[in-house]
């Protein structure tokens, strides 16, 4: 497992951490996108206070396109 800096969302209070699950590397879903929140309960996105959503290569990269396209299209609005 390679963790990558946590990427903080919400004022700080939804952490986001994205890596290679190396001890799942037989498995097609290794790579894992943790999500970890600190808020008040009331405030929650999620149910629990974290959630690791597991996503196979293909699912990865169109996450990753998806936010880059978003990305230029903000650019190109701005």
């Amino acid at each position: 497992m390679s963790r990558k800096k946590p990427i903080y969302l919400l004022d700080d209070t939804l952490e986001v951490s994205i890596f290679y699950e190396s001890s799942d590397c037989d498995l097609e879903d290794n790579i894992c996108m943790e999500v970890t929140e600190s808020c008040p309960e009331d405030e929650k996105v999620f149910k629990h206070d974290e959630s690791h959503l597991y996503l196979t290569h293909e699912q990865a990269v169109e996450l990753a396109n998806a936010l880059l396209e978003a990305v230029k299209q903000s650019d190109a609005n701005s």
